[in-house]
């Protein structure tokens, strides 16, 4: 069973920097796409960024020129570097991931829990203005 562990969510003041880290394991096979969604209070599910193995990314317009998805050379950990962080960051991130489907605006689309094979429990992201 696929597991993925989120990690680096915290406390910023507008303007400041956050590196989220997803690390899968679990797998006979590592996913191929893996990305982040967040939601905030009250709020839908939203796409922020993903990545597949190919180096293929994509990114939300909110936080193009800001965010940067990377991945370790095994392809097993995805990050995403947050610079320059507003209050309308604020709220849960989520990783997810896919053992075949690539990265696209699609798949960054496709904000059902169910459009995704694995999902993790998510990181609190707060911005403070």
């Amino acid at each position: 069973q696929v597991q993925l562990e989120e990690s680096g969510g915290g406390s910023v003041q507008s303007g400041g920097s956050l590196r989220l880290s997803c690390a899968a394991s679990g797998y006979t096979y590592s996913p191929n796409s893996m990305g982040w969604f967040r939601q905030a209070p009250g709020k839908e599910r939203e796409g922020v960024a993903c990545i597949d193995k190919s180096g293929t990314t994509t990114y939300a317009d909110s936080v193009k020129s800001r965010f940067t998805i990377s991945q370790d050379n095994a392809k097993t950990i995805r990050n995403l570097q947050m610079n320059n962080l507003k209050p309308e960051d604020t709220a849960t991130y989520y990783c997810a991931a896919d053992p075949f489907d690539f990265c696209s605006g699609s798949w960054l689309s496709a904000t059902d829990g169910r459009y995704h094979e694995y999902w993790g429990q998510g990181t609190q992201v707060t911005v403070s203005s």
